[in-house]
């Protein structure tokens, strides 16, 4: 069976089991608002390969994810966490921290899968309000009113889906998760979405969840009322 093709942004995805054994569901169709809040949604996240081309949407056999419970912070970030270096804020630079993740250099990768088609989707996400339990956040480290760090995501009833993350100076990035993790504990949120494995990730808790746990998980996790804007 071939790989769904779409067109425009008021399309249906196939069933997730159609997806290939790398995860990508579908092909085509355009990043807005719309295609992003019914790809979210349905558990599923697009990941152009490269500019120009179409972009792909993937629903993987496994979803890296981390459990509220299972955060781990080492003690070295909790002494940078305490130190109160950085000034942690949401949702005041979203454009500025997306274009950041776009620009930032990433240990053994080339380029970046945030194109300006994926910048220009986002931003305008943002400055939708709330529609169908699906809003962008982004959480940002400042140091002397300097944006250093920070991440942008998706929230989805209890779960936020992570994005991309970038740091301008050590552990910046770190301690903006931080921030997103107390938040959606204080906030009884679900579990955050990390989508792929890396590293960093692991080290913080970070574990895969089987796809029909993923979609049953957030089935269940789209009932509770979604983390708004300020």
């Amino acid at each position: 069976m071939g790989i769904a093709t779409l067109i425009g942004d008021d399309f249906q995805f196939p069933p997730h089991e159609h997806a290939t054994d790398d995860g990508v569901l579908a092909i085509g169709g355009r990043l807005t608002p719309r295609s992003l809040r019914r790809a979210y949604g349905q558990g599923v996240f697009p990941w152009p390969v490269d500019a120009g081309l179409p972009v792909l949407w993937f629903s993987p056999p496994e979803r890296y994810i981390i459990e509220l419970d299972e955060f781990h912070v080492s003690r070295s970030l909790r002494r940078v966490v305490r130190s109160g270096r950085f000034d942690i804020r949401f949702d005041t630079a979203f454009e500025r921290v997306i274009r950041a993740c776009a620009v930032i250099a990433r240990p053994r990768q080339e380029g970046t899968w945030i194109d300006e088609r994926m910048v220009r989707a986002y931003v305008a996400l943002n400055r939708e309000p709330i529609q169908d339990g699906v809003v962008t956040h982004s959480i940002e480290a400042w140091e002397d009113d300097r944006l250093v760090g920070g991440l942008y995501g998706v929230a989805i009833g209890g779960v936020f889906s992570g994005e991309s993350m970038f740091s301008l100076e050590s552990n910046a990035s770190k301690c903006a998760l931080v921030a997103l993790v107390e938040h959606m504990r204080s906030s009884g949120m679900s579990f955050l979405d990390c989508q792929v494995h890396t590293e960093h990730l692991e080290s913080m808790g970070g574990r895969y969840m089987e796809r029909n746990v993923f979609l049953e998980r957030l089935a269940e996790a789209r009932r509770q009322p979604t983390w708004q804007h300020p």
